[in-house]
């Protein structure tokens, strides 16, 4: 049995060391101190040289905490799927290097503090505190061995998103080998820590003939007995540990100086990346900034490295090139120019080559090319990044979403292309259909007094808003309102309602494009222009709260325009109806038994997190849900968001909805693709023909509709209850 009982229970921290020896170490720990200290103040010059971005600072302590509290759980991370076992293997290297630190600073103490200043016998490394010191560095010491050699495992097996092939291939060509080495330098750092940490350790039990205590090393005890079955004595494991005492604590030293202009950096980092993100990020976008006390005008977009903002700039340095964005983007899986990892890395070596930053094996290799390490006088938009690599992004945010970091991808890529709106370096179709909008206030470029014409072939007339008091507005938007297909199901919606005896109107003609995509085209002006229009029709409206049956509306009616005015509750129709079933207003009589997917809708699901309601109107209806493989906030685009629907897309391999579409058809044997937003409706409709899709795409309330209770028809001479009462 093993007795905690004595100081003597403790080890010498520089065993063998000479004084010249420790005094060199000091000196060297001076120095590498120092290089990490110039190569992060360089960082954060350059981050004071981005523009403002004062949200960042709203509740910080309690932002913090929380960032704190999902990385230490690996809930970033975990993000996703198929994360789970990466999660695993990157919190063993988070605790174990978080632990190592933590028990190196303990160390540091003892030794250059209380040893010190006080003296030898004041030391507290020994005895109980030494021994469980002891067992649980070893321990959570060889988590992180095993985590490092797990990710170095996977990172050897090349999985998609590991894989640096470019989006878009500069005309003289590339070499990312310099970032797969600095990947592996930082990997190998890592590993040979902890290896050496190791094996100086158990070559310090084997040089001291096994003192009983140091079993509460449990695996430099198991490592210094195979070291004696080598038959390496006292003496010789004396000399070995000498020399890999200093092998390990250079490569520490060298670890630290290297942070600055490595990988390491997001060590440093992230947990500030992911504190100041902006929780409505890519849902609020920002203004275009203003002139400040009377000086030039700002460019209205992104042009130079000062158009970044600090913690756009903070976000290039905390991205580690994980890939998660790349292999999420619709627009890349579609063979478009774009991956939001090459934007980002772009962006981070342009500006760090523009101000002076060196880079250990973290840069691509580009020949001739002059692209990010070329001029600091280039342009972004345009320029660094390519225009048509702007114009291929969707922003459906799956990018926003799968970052573990806190990168806010979609932000800055419109910031770029309110750049280009602003040169006029546009899309012949997206330029007119953004004269549409400013012209008649809708897309399709028709007539404002056309925009209800769809309600003639109602046999009831709907509210005027505007002249009348109702509980519900109901904000149609264009498609729904123009759209063939899309105004059968607002007829549809409108019939349900009105049966129901649900009190709703429209604005008519007052109603406008509610800007959400002319805003993500980078059209900031017009989308202004739009929520002054559609605030005033609002104002001459009397009503309770707004429903709409486009999740694009619903976005940027819900988190964009309280920016600009006064704005009553804004929800989506599928959570009306689903209100209006729970209170016993729709009631089912037959159940459909249809057996259907549902696509969730980017900006329903991923940026507004309505994932719920939408499902249970589908049960309502007695339909038999086949979930897909993406679905709720890991759903997939169907390619129309960010005004891709008003550009041309016949050069891309494969279109994001027929992909969709063929997903959805390795379920087999479905009735019906149903989707809840007009856009999707022509989308997927387009695309189930284009592939052959054995079932019919269906909006949400034509199932609803089949398994309803319908008012009982009034026999002809028969009179309402209301007349037999008069």
């Amino acid at each position: 049995m093993l007795i905690i009982a004595a100081a003597e229970e403790t080890r010498e921290v520089f065993q063998g060391l000479e004084t010249w020896e420790k005094a060199l170490f000091y000196a060297l720990a001076a120095v590498s101190t120092g290089v990490f200290a110039l190569g992060f103040a360089r960082r954060v010059r350059k981050y004071r040289r981005g523009r403002p971005s004062p949200v960042r600072y709203r509740g910080i302590p309690r932002r913090l905490w929380s960032a704190v509290a999902r990385i230490l759980a690996q809930a970033t991370v975990r993000r996703g799927r198929r994360n789970g076992l990466v999660a695993v293997a990157h919190g063993a290297v988070m605790w174990g290097f978080i632990a190592l630190l933590i028990g190196t600073t303990i160390l540091s103490i003892d030794v250059e503090v209380v040893r010190l200043f006080w003296g030898e016998d004041s030391s507290f490394f020994d005895g109980p505190f030494y021994l469980t010191y002891s067992v649980l560095l070893d321990v959570l010491g060889l988590a992180f061995v095993a985590g490092v050699v797990a990710l170095g495992l996977r990172r050897r097996s090349r999985p998609p998103t590991l894989d640096y092939t470019r989006a878009q291939e500069p005309a003289s060509g590339y070499d990312r080998s310099p970032m797969r080495r600095g990947d592996w330098l930082f990997v190998g750092l890592l590993l040979g820590l902890g290896l050496t940490g190791f094996l100086g350790e158990a070559l310090r039990i084997r040089a001291t003939d096994f003192p009983d205590h140091e079993v509460w090393s449990p695996v430099g005890w198991v490592l210094a007995h195979g070291v004696g079955t080598l038959g390496i004595g006292a003496g010789a494991a004396g000399d070995l540990q000498h020399a890999t005492w200093w092998v390990h604590g250079l490569m520490a030293l060298g670890f630290v100086a290297l942070i600055p202009f490595t990988k390491a950096m997001h060590v440093v980092l992230d947990v500030a990346n992911v504190a100041l993100t902006d929780p409505l990020a890519a849902r609020r976008l920002p203004p275009a900034p203003a002139a400040q006390d009377g000086g030039p005008a700002p460019n209205p977009g992104i042009l130079t490295a000062q158009d970044l903002t600090w913690k756009e700039l903070l976000s290039l340095d905390a991205c580690t090139k994980c890939g998660r964005c790349h292999s999420v983007c619709p627009a890349n899986a579609a063979g478009a120019p774009l991956s939001p990892r090459d934007v980002i890395l772009d962006l981070r070596q342009w500006v760090d080559a523009g101000a002076g930053i060196p880079a250990v094996l973290d840069r691509e290799a580009r020949g001739s090319c002059t692209g990010p390490l070329g001029a600091s006088a280039m342009d972004v938009a345009g320029g660094v990044i390519p225009q048509e690599t702007l114009w291929a992004c969707t922003t459906c945010m799956a990018c926003v979403e799968a970052c573990p970091v806190g990168i806010e991808h979609v932000p800055t890529i419109v910031g770029m292309r309110r750049q280009l709106v602003d040169a006029g370096d546009v899309e012949p179709m997206l330029q007119q259909t953004l004269q549409h909008v400013a012209q008649q206030g809708n897309s399709f470029g028709k007539s404002s007094r056309m925009r209800a014409r769809w309600t003639k072939g109602l046999d009831f007339k709907i509210p005027d808003a505007r002249k009348e008091p109702v509980d519900l507005l109901w904000f149609v938007g264009d498609f729904a309102s123009f759209d063939e297909r899309s105004q059968d199901v607002s007829r549809r919606v409108a019939t349900i309602l009105h049966e129901a005896g649900v009190s709703f109107g429209l604005l008519y003609e007052g109603e406008r494009n509610a800007g959400n995509d002319v805003r993500r085209v980078g059209e900031e002006g017009l989308f202004e222009l739009l929520v002054e229009q559609n605030l005033d029709a609002f104002s001459g409206a009397e009503f309770r709260s707004i429903f709409t049956t486009d999740p694009h509306s619903l976005n940027t009616l819900r988190n964009e325009y309280p920016e600009f005015g006064e704005m009553r509750p804004v929800e989506h129709y599928t959570e009306l109806l689903v209100r209006l079933i729970d209170e016993g207003v729709l009631q089912v009589a037959e159940p459909t038994g249809a057996r259907v997917t549902y696509h969730d809708p980017c900006y329903l699901a991923r940026y507004n997190g309505v994932t719920d309601a939408p499902r249970r109107l589908l049960r309502a209806a007695g339909a038999e849900l086949v979930e897909m493989p993406r679905n709720g906030k890991d759903t997939f685009c169907c390619g129309a968001g960010g005004g891709r629907i008003w550009m041309d897309d016949s050069g891309l391999a494969e279109r994001p909805s027929e992909q969709r579409i063929k997903e959805a058809m390795a379920l087999g044997g479905l009735d019906a693709f149903v989707v809840s937003c007009p856009k999707d409706l022509a989308m997927y409709s387009d695309a189930a023909r284009t592939v052959g899709a054995p079932f019919e795409v269906l909006e949400i309330t034509a199932l609803l509709e089949r398994a309803l209770r319908r008012p009982e028809p009034v026999a002809a001479g028969t009179p309402e209850p209301e007349e037999v009462q008069a």
